[in-house]
């Protein structure tokens, strides 16, 4: 996988011939012109200015420590935190949001969102996609596209150079890099989201011509590899994802986008160093033009074990966990909401900040450690922008945050929520391998959204 890592500016000067050859066979996403008009003349894609940033919480942050607290509940249940209320009338999330509280004007909550895939990745799978079922000869690759490749099939950048999607940073896991909601299921690979790894301090994408001669040599070098390739679909990857590596290598859009030497220092010193620079590059990205930009929140801190959200009490103790990683959470989300609303983004930039499920109502206890389980029947996200109704609480749980009390909604609501936002039919089919036709979401529209 192409991979763009701390010292990005010389990287993007320098890419080997391994690095182009990577990004010629995975793509950088987007369709051509004639291929995005044949979609459109199919009712498949609206012509529509709009974007998605998805600020993602690997590992399944507790519902109950962060946006549904339960201050009456049980001892084993309840957890460490008391609620704070918001600027919005009767909308409370945890004592540790400060920011969150101030900004909750400019955000919604959706409180009621339950699925069945316990697993990390299943439920990335069935998040992401709508479906769980796992590609075969993956670990943990969905079947079904996920909602990145669906972007990146039906959509293009709104001005030439850039890739409609992109994965800023990414997760490890068993060795592969991975970000949130990339995979192309039994699309072709050319829709497959790449990742830009690590932060991106004032990156560009300077080529010399000499090295710039060096691509062009590979290229059709390429050609006549592409000769010997097999015919499904791999040669189609292999034409798009040429034109669209060298495209970016050389194009002025893609490296303003990327570097941040030119955001004031202002808002830079704002977002923080290191994850939060990931942030930024996000929102300028957005704002170029790129289509789908996902970013992992990997839930780590100061003094604290904790590298993802996964709170069990064998891997580490929540509350530390949480204490380290609340601070910056807040504040690299308040940021965000902020910024966009501030630039004017935020009727054409939806951003949602979700993991993969909550976690279990009644605490695990272990060595003097608390922790939360797995728990895919109850779960919050939080939905900003978009152009979409702001200051509310959508559904809510069971006394105990085990499961939706009103308004249960699938991820396959969600997703057709969000496709419906990028202006792409959300009840169109695409066909698998099998000629079997699936509905890109089998779910409704958020009515309450609009």
């Amino acid at each position: 996988m192409f991979r763009i890592e701390n010292d990005a500016a010389s990287n993007f000067g320098r890419l080997t011939r391994r690095d182009c050859m990577r990004v010629g066979f995975l793509g950088l996403g987007g369709l051509t012109l004639g291929q995005l008009a044949k979609l459109q003349a199919q009712g498949v894609a609206e012509t529509r200015d709009t974007s998605v940033i998805l600020l993602f919480a690997h590992g399944g942050p507790s519902h109950l420590e962060t946006y549904d607290l339960k201050p009456d509940a049980p001892d084993d249940i309840r957890g460490p935190y008391m609620p704070r209320q918001t600027s919005v009338a009767g909308m409370q999330i945890c004592e540790h949001l400060p920011k969150h509280a101030r900004v909750a004007n400019r955000f919604s909550l959706i409180r009621s969102c339950t699925h069945d895939e316990a697993d990390h990745f299943a439920g990335h799978r069935r998040f992401l996609s709508g479906y769980g079922q796992l590609k075969p000869g993956t670990g943990y690759e969905s079947y079904y596209p996920q909602v990145g490749a669906v972007a990146n099939r039906y959509l293009r950048a709104s001005q030439p150079g850039l890739p409609t999607a992109l994965a800023v940073g990414g997760v490890v896991v068993n060795g592969p890099d991975y970000a949130s909601g990339i995979s192309e299921g039994f699309y072709s690979g050319i829709h497959r989201v790449p990742i830009v790894q690590r932060s991106l301090p004032d990156a560009s994408l300077r080529v010399e011509p000499q090295r710039f001669d060096d691509r062009l040599a590979l290229s059709r070098q390429l050609d006549v590899m592409r000769r010997d390739l097999d015919a499904r679909g791999t040669m189609e990857m292999m034409d798009a994802s040429q034109r669209q590596a060298i495209e970016v290598l050389t194009s002025g859009a893609a490296r303003r986008a990327f570097d941040i030497s030119q955001e004031d220092p202002r808002i830079r010193q704002r977002y923080g160093d290191g994850y939060g620079q990931e942030v930024l590059v996000a929102r300028r990205l957005v704002e170029a033009g790129v289509r789908f930009v996902t970013v992992c929140d990997r839930g780590n801190g100061p003094g604290s074990a904790a590298h993802n959200w996964d709170d069990h009490a064998v891997n580490w103790d929540m509350l530390t966990a949480m204490n380290a990683r609340l601070p910056r959470y807040d504040h690299i989300v308040a940021t965000l909401i902020d910024d966009l609303f501030e630039r004017g983004l935020s009727e054409r930039v939806l951003l949602i900040v979700t993991g993969e499920f909550g976690r279990t109502p009644r605490l695990e206890r272990m060595n003097e450690r608390i922790g939360r389980d797995h728990w895919p029947s109850a779960m919050s996200i939080l939905v900003s922008g978009g152009g979409m109704r702001m200051g509310q609480v959508i559904g809510s749980t069971t006394r105990y945050g085990e499961r939706p009390r009103e308004r249960p909604l699938d991820p396959h609501d969600f997703l057709a929520t969000v496709y419906h936002h990028l202006g792409i039919d959300h009840t169109a089919q695409h066909t698998d391998p099998t000629g079997r036709p699936h509905a890109l979401a089998r779910g409704d529209v958020i009515r309450e959204m609009y």
